[in-house]
């Protein structure tokens, strides 16, 4: 791209539900989003380059920042507020430095998804052991998406919780690709997985190969 930066996910989520607002509020380390507020999620590489994109938006629009991840690789930030007018704004403005299009943004491309029924106990454990959600117990059944690029995790719990009453495992947005784990009932988890999908299948942008 002709600002040297590329645009690797752009995700609007127009209404942050209880479980996924909550969530982000045992891993952020910056202002706390709460439920019904609109985010917005933007991953660009080189990683460095999310501190300036950081500041324009936050110097461009009422929006509070609750994540940013710096990684040599790629850079993550998340803004969010009551309006979802601002957080577009802000997100406008992000664009607008870097001479771009929404639509100059990868598409989402699902690298692997899995649906693991009549969890067992043992595996249950374990992965309460590691997550920062809620917990899965045994007999329950798994649902594990792994994203390409990353932050596209985001929006498909988002849509997953707006769905289906699925609980929020663990989700990790940042980094060479995202993870999200959801518990639930075998029909639950189903109807979370079709959400998923046709929320990531809408998303345009450029090829992901």
């Amino acid at each position: 791209m002709a600002s040297g930066i590329e645009l690797r996910a752009y995700t609007f989520l127009d209404n942050m539900q209880p479980a996924f607002a909550a969530y982000l509020g045992t891993t952020a380390r910056g202002f706390l989003p709460v439920q019904g507020q609109a985010a917005l999620f933007v991953e660009i590489a080189p990683g460095i380059a999310i501190n300036k994109l950081t500041d324009i938006a936050l110097k461009s629009a009422d929006v509070r920042l609750g994540i940013q991840v710096v990684e040599r690789a790629y850079g993550l930030l998340e803004i969010h507020s009551d309006s979802q007018a601002q957080v577009l704004e802000g997100g406008r403005a992000i664009l607008r430095d870097l001479g771009i299009e929404v639509t100059q943004r990868l598409r989402p491309k699902v690298m692997s998804s899995q649906i693991i029924t009549n969890l067992d106990p043992d595996q249950a454990q374990l992965i309460n052991r590691v997550r920062f959600g809620d917990m899965i117990l045994g007999g329950e059944t798994l649902f594990i998406l792994e994203t390409h690029p990353a932050a596209y995790s985001t929006i498909a719990a988002n849509e997953a919780l707006k769905a289906s009453p699925v609980k929020l495992i663990d989700l990790q947005p940042f980094g060479a690709f995202g993870r999200l784990y959801l518990g639930g009932t075998d029909s639950a988890i189903r109807e979370a997985a079709q959400a998923v999908a046709m929320a990531l299948e809408g998303i345009d942008g450029r090829p992901n190969t």
